[in-house]
């Protein structure tokens, strides 16, 4: 009688037990504000990027989730980086990140970068691409591409100064890749973001760059700076009137940037998988797209699960890899 007693008991009191277990984390995910963080000042093209989103990224996440943005500038988005990765992979701490920070960096900076671009972190999901574009200070001795590019090739070494939005950044590389084509030699001023970069060209601290499209394009329409030539091979939709430097004057070069949401290494499979479908929803919203659009972000495209976002991130790596070799370019800190 005792023994049937107490098995009734258990059985009362196990439904129970499961009744008041705590809920897993994608039930309860998210019960506070999400830091969406850029490795760069406010004003740079990540910044704009991550602006444009997080309202939409938030509310696909969740009805009433708010998500804020956290910039944290340095070495073009490593000193970020290297934060991120120590950071508790809840979900609460994610990151825009672009390729300077981790595929530029690792393979063309003295010394490479204190993480491992792709093991130490999560690939979460794509949110675009973005050309770069040649962009010069009002003064400077040339209206277009095929004149600024006849300049530079013919100039002294170090007689033009370019400004960039920090040491490793893909305007730093792209530049540095521009002069070891042309077999130039200029001086480098770096700053601490785009929109920083933009206001040294614009007052001639900087003679000349090559800034990412997304942080440059609203100086470049108010005639701030010049716009000579995009770095992709075709024109951006929004500004057609802007030559490739392909077509323009260097046949075959090209190059590209592009921002992913990442987070911290060992995420919960659950919230992964919630934030990854967040920001599909996102950026499928014609709105937004128009909007990213507008600011010079073409919406991915492409397969943008965590997986595939992993594997781009793998041919980035190798890709710059094999730029680094193949011009010898080599970045300082």
């Amino acid at each position: 009688m005792l023994h049937k007693l107490a098995l009734a008991a258990l059985t009362l009191v196990v439904p129970s037990l499961a009744a008041w277990a705590p809920p897993s984390a994608a039930q309860t995910y998210p019960e506070r504000t999400i830091s969406l963080v850029t490795g760069y000042a406010p004003g740079g093209s990540t910044d704009i990027a991550s602006r444009l989103i997080s309202e939409r990224f938030a509310a696909n996440i969740a009805p009433g989730a708010r998500m804020v943005v956290e910039n944290r500038p340095g070495a073009a988005g490593v000193v970020a980086s290297d934060w991120m990765r120590r950071q508790t992979p809840d979900g609460y701490t994610i990151m825009l990140i672009e390729v300077s920070s981790h595929a530029i960096a690792p393979a063309a900076l003295e010394g490479g970068t204190p993480f491992d671009p792709v093991g130490d972190f999560t690939q979460i999901g794509m949110v675009g691409t973005a050309p770069l574009v040649l962009i010069s200070s009002p003064s400077f001795p040339a209206t277009t591409a095929v004149e600024a590019v006849a300049r530079l090739r013919a100039s002294r070494p170090e007689e033009y100064a370019y400004a960039t939005s920090g040491v490793g950044s893909i305007p730093h590389l792209a530049v540095e890749m521009l002069g070891a084509e042309l077999g130039a030699r200029f001086t480098h001023v770096p700053y601490r973001s785009g929109g920083l970069m933009l206001t040294a060209i614009h007052q001639g601290e900087g003679q000349f760059g090559i800034a990412v499209l997304a942080s440059a394009a609203g100086q470049v329409r108010d005639g701030l700076v010049r716009g000579l030539a995009v770095t992709s091979l075709q024109r951006f939709p929004v500004f057609p009137e802007i030559p490739t430097l392909a077509e323009a004057a260097m046949p075959g070069f090209e190059l590209s940037t592009w921002n992913m949401i990442i987070g911290p290494p060992r995420m919960p499979p659950a919230v992964l998988a919630q934030i990854n479908h967040a920001l599909v929803a996102a950026v499928a919203e014609p709105a937004l797209r128009e909007r990213l659009l507008n600011a010079g972000v073409s919406v991915w495209t492409g397969a943008n699960t965590p997986e595939s976002t992993r594997d781009f991130m793998v041919s980035e790596v190798n890709k710059y890899r094999d730029v680094v070799a193949r011009t010898g370019v080599r970045l300082q800190r």
